[in-house]
């Protein structure tokens, strides 16, 4: 058996959009089961995001600080973003983010990992980046709004962010799974054996 997912789709007997917001919706559909009956399945559409875990030269990650209204709470996390545009490049995003959330660009990127945040109930794909050889961006700042006018940011070792997600004191996904995968890349066959920024994404496909 080899470990790993693949694509596959059931027969939809029928759907509808109940709900449409500014950047999602909520879908629901009467999925054909293995067995011939018929479940009604309701999810969040999603267009997609990026997110950067991007590593200084003193080995800390780049963390904001914002408030998420849906869990009321400041979360800590890594800098991320919707892919706005339909078949926008991932790598355009994420370095779009990192400028307007941090003010930083990066020189080297590459593929963390990607992942479907809650496949249950939201068809939501993240691609998580690794950004490396950071440097502050040019020009003024991006202008601010809303949750992103309370903004705090910080440089947190990694292997304090390891600690702090084990004890429970995290929990933005991408943050999480982002650290992790950093941990275990580096354990495994080193960050530069990781996949190049311009990897496809079945999840999302883009032009180069």
């Amino acid at each position: 058996m080899t470990i790993k997912d693949t694509p596959e789709e059931w027969e939809i007997r029928s759907a509808e959009t109940p709900f449409t917001g500014k950047k999602t919706s909520v879908r629901a559909d009467d999925v054909v089961m293995p067995d011939g009956s018929v479940a009604r399945r309701d999810y969040q559409v999603h267009p997609g995001s990026v997110a950067v875990l991007a590593l200084d030269e003193e080995d800390r990650v780049l963390l904001i600080n914002q408030y998420r209204h849906p869990v009321r709470h400041k979360l800590w996390e890594i800098p991320a973003g919707l892919l706005d545009v339909p078949g926008e490049n991932p790598l355009h995003g994420a370095q779009r983010e990192l400028y307007e959330e941090a003010h930083v660009k990066a020189e080297d990127w590459r593929v963390l990992t990607d992942v479907y945040t809650s496949p249950g109930g939201c068809d939501e794909a993240v691609r998580i980046f690794l950004a490396r050889d950071l440097s502050e961006a040019e020009g003024e700042r991006f202008e601010v709004e809303a949750e992103e006018a309370d903004m705090q940011h910080a440089r947190v070792p990694v292997d304090e962010l390891v600690r702090r997600v084990l004890a429970g004191d995290v929990h933005n996904n991408c943050l999480v799974v982002g650290v992790l995968a950093l941990v275990a890349a580096r354990a495994g066959d080193g960050l530069d054996a990781l996949r190049p920024a311009d990897a496809p994404w079945p999840a999302r496909p883009f032009a180069s």
